[in-house]
């Protein structure tokens, strides 16, 4: 069996230059195993983040074909939050034929889309997700759906953008040791906050992955087991503390949590109703 790699193609068009160059890119690697994914007539903004969201439950290589500019650097700027490489496939040569020629390049700035209450709605969660990712304007949080908090690698990123498919404001906050949670979380009354828990051993695993990826030394206690150990049940007991509701995401996909804190959500807005 040869190493996976999963390609998400996004089109504006069929998809078949997306395919066709990946398929030829593919073909000059040794024993790789293709599992692919492929988004058509990608041509409104409001589809960016279903993909998104299938994106973070499955990580792999993304590949566009979008030119419409609000369209790709929406894309682009979820992938980049997501960890995940995302390239569009004519370039370079769309900025080598233009130096060539002496020309510039001519991007389509807007989708143009017209907006019904639906699109907006998933349109403004992924702004707020992107806006709100990893503590950033953690100084306001009432905007949002539902904060979760975590240790680093807890899969809070994917988890929002997932949500955030569905049109939920979800923002996330990192639990770093030794630093202070941010006011804005402590002062947070409308968002449902929920702190996700992964097993120490299954965090070290992928700790170690992302080190190794980032081409970093994995001799800190960022990967270590036992230090994960302290730091996990560091998070427990704060949640216990806030009374704020716990999910366990050690075995559980992108999608399973997620439907959890739709579930929830919705039990909380029956209580207040």
């Amino acid at each position: 069996m040869g190493k996976p790699l999963v390609l998400h193609l996004v089109s504006h068009a069929s998809g078949e230059l997306v395919e066709m160059l990946a398929r030829n890119a593919v073909a000059q690697l040794a024993g790789v195993e293709i599992e692919r994914r492929l988004w058509k007539m990608v041509r409104r903004l409001g589809q960016i983040p279903g993909i998104l969201a299938a994106v973070a439950s499955k990580p792999g290589y993304v590949l566009h074909s979008i030119s419409h500019m609000d369209i790709r650097e929406t894309l682009e700027e979820g992938c980049r939050r997501l960890a995940v490489p995302c390239d569009f496939v004519l370039e370079p040569l769309v900025g080598r034929l233009a130096a060539h020629v002496g020309t510039a390049v001519q991007l389509h700035t807007s989708s143009g889309d017209a907006f019904d209450e639906d699109y907006y709605r998933r349109v403004e969660a992924m702004k707020y997700a992107l806006a709100h990712d990893d503590g950033m304007a953690s100084d306001d949080l009432e905007g949002a759906d539902v904060i979760l908090v975590g240790v680093s690698r807890a899969t809070k990123t994917p988890t929002c953008m997932y949500l955030a498919s569905r049109g939920i404001k979800a923002a996330n906050v990192p639990l770093v040791p030794g630093a202070a949670l941010p006011g804005g979380l402590m002062n947070a009354r409308s968002p449902l906050i929920i702190g996700l828990v992964v097993d120490p051993a299954r965090l070290a695993t992928v700790r170690s992955a992302r080190l190794h990826s980032l081409n970093q030394d994995g001799g800190s206690e960022y990967a270590d087991v036992e230090a994960l150990r302290k730091e996990v049940l560091e998070a427990r007991r704060l949640f216990v503390m806030r009374a704020w509701p716990v999910i366990d995401v050690t075995h559980r996909s992108i999608e399973q949590a997620a439907s959890m804190i739709i579930a929830k959500l919705k039990a909380r807005a029956g209580d207040r109703s």
